[in-house]
């Protein structure tokens, strides 16, 4: 590679989110000529998304849903891409006023997007404007994860969690910084768990809200364990288990699926909503809008697919769940509706410095409770 290729590669360009108008008349058209599959009457969620569900959200993207209010709302926060190991990264740059703020890399989750962390940039980034310690305050940096949104899909095997891990520190350094922190849930907390057994130079603390960690077999482990991890074990995460067709099916065929879900907004809007609404019960802390516009930039990006093999490449390497060690300290966040770290499990091969549990919160506590995490990744950080 020549240094001028290595340059221009190297360059932070802006970036304006313009959606064509030809791609938002194509999915109200795709979306008017949809094809409705046939319910069980009384079956409820047996059998997955009920149609009446999936039907009330197109209904909704159709002829209610603002797409270009969304839109202009992304475009008021600062955003960039780079080149980075040859893939194009998306990501939200927002420096605060506070001139000691802590650098902090925010990275979302399946089915999840940058839109995770709109209601929490205010007040991480000015802390003097949202009744917090400005010595508290940080720079937040939130990319697009490769293959996800306007990162765009990756032209080659093997991003997994890792390489993934790899780019964002490229990254951080790229910026300048050399003292940082990163933050995420979901398939960002595969990453951000990547990180820590990384380690790269500047990374001070990792703040996870799961570390996907089981039992070793060994029943003295178990013993340890608290009547709450218990009660999980046989409630919470064997319910995952039991509903979980769609890793099954992202961790080994992803194109197969990627038909369906690039033709058909119905489709993706279905696979999408299935953590999005607790299993199709259309949870009562779904915002409805919010949802549709996380669906909206899988739909517009044609990245339904690309995502689903981050599932794939993980599962080759091992990424995201090896027992690696992590000895940077870390922090989990555990709410109730959602999968429980269990801490004596996770403490195997992590450095957790911080175990904070929650009375209300599920899988996107960043959209539906992020003043629970607002004040958990201050306290966090500034023990660091």
């Amino acid at each position: 590679m020549t240094e001028m290729t290595e340059t221009v590669q190297s360059e932070i360009v802006p970036f304006r989110i313009d959606v064509p108008q030809a791609d938002l008349d194509d999915l109200a058209t795709r979306l008017a000529a949809t094809r409705w599959p046939d319910d069980v009457p009384g079956s409820g969620t047996t059998y997955g998304m009920p149609t009446a569900v999936v039907r009330r959200l197109a209904e909704r993207w159709r002829d209610g849903y603002d797409w270009r209010a969304a839109e202009a709302r992304l475009n008021e926060i600062p955003q960039f891409t780079t080149t980075i190991d040859g893939q194009n990264i998306h990501f939200l740059h927002v420096r605060s006023a506070e001139p000691d703020a802590t650098p902090l890399l925010l990275l979302h989750g399946w089915p999840g997007s940058i839109v995770e962390f709109l209601k929490v940039i205010g007040p991480l980034t000015d802390p003097r404007s949202h009744g917090g310690d400005p010595a508290q305050a940080f720079h937040v940096i939130a990319p697009s994860l490769p293959g996800y949104g306007f990162s765009g899909p990756p032209t080659e095997q093997g991003w997994d969690s890792a390489r993934m891990a790899r780019a964002f520190a490229t990254l951080m350094a790229r910026l300048g910084y050399e003292r940082w922190g990163a933050a995420g849930g979901d398939a960002g907390a595969l990453v951000g768990r990547e990180l820590g057994i990384l380690a790269p130079a500047g990374l001070i603390g990792v703040h996870l809200l799961q570390i996907f960690a089981f039992p070793s077999g060994d029943p003295a482990e178990f013993e340890k364990i608290s009547d709450a991890d218990k009660a999980s074990l046989s409630g919470t995460t064997a319910d995952f288990q039991s509903k979980a067709g769609y890793q099954q099916i992202q961790q080994t065929r992803p194109l197969t699926l990627a038909y369906g879900l690039t033709d058909s907004p119905a489709g993706q809007l279905a696979w999408n909503a299935e953590l999005w609404t607790g299993w199709g019960d259309f949870a009562e802390y779904l915002d409805v809008d919010n949802y549709l516009t996380h669906v909206s930039i899988y739909w517009f990006t044609r990245t339904g697919g690309s995502s689903a093999r981050h599932y794939y490449e993980d599962a080759q390497s091992g990424a995201g769940y090896r027992e690696e060690p992590n000895q940077i300290p870390t922090a989990v966040a555990v709410f109730p509706q959602d999968f429980r770290t269990i801490q004596t499990f996770a403490g195997r091969s992590n450095n957790i410095v911080r175990y904070s549990e929650f009375d209300r919160g599920g899988h996107f506590a960043y959209t539906t409770d992020p003043d629970l995490l607002v004040t958990d990744l201050r306290e966090f950080f500034a023990s660091l």
